[in-house]
């Protein structure tokens, strides 16, 4: 599926199969990197407030504190903009999250966002608009972009795992910064976010096999 605008939408496990048939068509690499992980996840999430709440929560901290801390949101009811608005940053902070994510999360619920519109946005205004609000980076952008919204040709070059995988799928002397990886995924598209999940699976087969961190 595509808009006139937005380009190609992932929707299914066959999106992902062609996109990953065309990069490994387009690079040897990626045939060996798509042998090493087998058949890539779909990894498609709901969109909306809630995935980008639980963005925030999850930002420096392990992931079972943050399911533990997104519990505590749900069980209170604080998993809309609503909710989180009706609130003080110091009622926030009673269910586990920080003064500084408490802040976030009331300027997430503040901004107003339009989750609708969104999918109808290209993918620069989307990432845009997502910035915009404190709190939110070009990464949780991006990994929105690509994870809630399923565009096939964002890619999120600021993410350390995708980094190292690309250094060791293509024997890179050291980890890629993210310009650098930025204009390398430029030969992926327009299946980028097919070339992230590519290497996000390569990513925990390295690991395992060599112990990279």
């Amino acid at each position: 599926m595509a808009g006139p605008d937005i380009g190609r939408i992932i929707t299914s496990d066959a999106c992902v199969s062609e996109g990953a048939a065309w990069l490994a068509a387009q690079d040897p690499r990626f045939a060996q990197a798509l042998a090493a992980t087998g058949p890539l996840p779909l990894r498609l999430r709901e969109d909306g407030f809630g995935q980008l709440l639980s963005a925030i929560i999850s930002q420096q901290v392990s992931v079972a504190s943050a399911r533990a801390i997104w519990g505590r949101l749900e069980a209170a009811g604080m998993v809309t903009p609503e909710a989180v608005a009706s609130q003080s940053e110091e009622s926030l902070r009673t269910l586990g999250l920080s003064r500084q994510k408490a802040t976030y999360a009331l300027a997430l619920a503040d901004a107003q966002i339009d989750y609708a519109a969104l999918r109808k946005m290209p993918d620069a205004e989307i990432i845009k608009t997502l910035v915009a609000v404190k709190g939110i980076g070009v990464w949780t952008a991006e990994i929105y972009c690509m994870f809630s919204l399923g565009r096939a040709d964002v890619f999120a070059p600021g993410d350390l795992a995708l980094q190292e995988a690309a250094r060791v799928l293509f024997d890179l002397p050291e980890r890629p910064k993210e310009r650098a990886l930025r204009q390398m995924a430029e030969a992926w598209s327009p299946w980028r976010a097919v070339a992230a999940r590519t290497l996000f699976a390569y990513y925990h087969v390295a690991k395992d096999r060599e112990g990279i961190t």
